[in-house]
């Protein structure tokens, strides 16, 4: 079986170690960032993270920093780690979509134990977070997309683009449902941003790009085979 990858994040090499080592008992790949830029280029380079602990308090940027910009691509499991305790904090966290609050000092074992509660539910809601048509797989948790196994680089909205096609293949969707589910906001005017971004996604997907079919004076349609 696969070892599942877990960001760990603070910029204490001694405080790292120590959960790393705990993780790694527990079968568990670990991944090492020192500060908050390092972290955000750790994840979008990985890109199959399962879970991040990230600590608040680092130089660069900070852990909220960190939380709010993956958050802006990724449901990935966030569990913060803190020397403060104070309410503010917590409720702030989960604003952010933290998962779950750690207060330092804490157990390691206690903290492998909340890794792998939140793992289990992930789990759960796996299927609901893997998406597959036509030999495209999207994993919306991991931002990441692939074509006959091989790994394509989409931008986010083009990611977004395609998991709705994805969503309701054999349906046919108009521009303006497009407009309003991928860039959310009513759509007034021509459309040629959404020609554009069909584009250059077909473009990336290769062959498979012929599977979006233009309805004429419509909008768009993934049509697959059944699988």
């Amino acid at each position: 079986m696969e070892q599942l990858k877990i960001l760990v994040v603070d910029d204490e090499s001694r405080m790292r170690k120590l959960v790393g080592d705990f993780l790694k008992k527990s079968g568990y790949q670990v991944i090492e960032a020192s500060d908050g830029s390092m972290a955000l280029d750790k994840f979008f380079e990985q890109k199959d993270i399962a879970l991040i602990i990230l600590d608040v308090m680092m130089p660069k940027m900070d852990g909220w920093q960190v939380c709010k910009e993956i958050r802006r691509f990724s449901k990935v499991p966030v569990i913060m780690l803190t020397a403060k305790s104070e309410e503010r904090d917590e409720l702030l966290g989960f604003e952010l979509g933290v998962d779950e609050y750690i207060t330092k000092p804490f157990s390691p074992k206690v903290l492998v134990a909340r890794v792998e509660a939140i793992l289990r539910r992930t789990s759960l809601s796996e299927s609901e977070q893997v998406l597959s048509a036509g030999g495209i797989r999207i994993d919306k948790a991991a931002h990441c997309v692939t074509i006959d196994g091989e790994n394509i680089d989409l931008s986010y909205k083009e990611f977004e683009l395609l998991t709705y096609f994805v969503e309701n293949k054999g349906i046919a969707l108009s521009r303006e449902k497009i407009l309003n589910h991928v860039w959310n906001y009513d759509y007034f005017g021509d459309a040629r941003t959404i020609d554009t971004h069909v584009k250059k996604l077909r473009s990336k997907m290769g062959e498979k790009g012929d599977l979006i079919k233009t309805i004429w004076g419509m909008g768009y349609k993934l049509s697959v085979d059944s699988e």
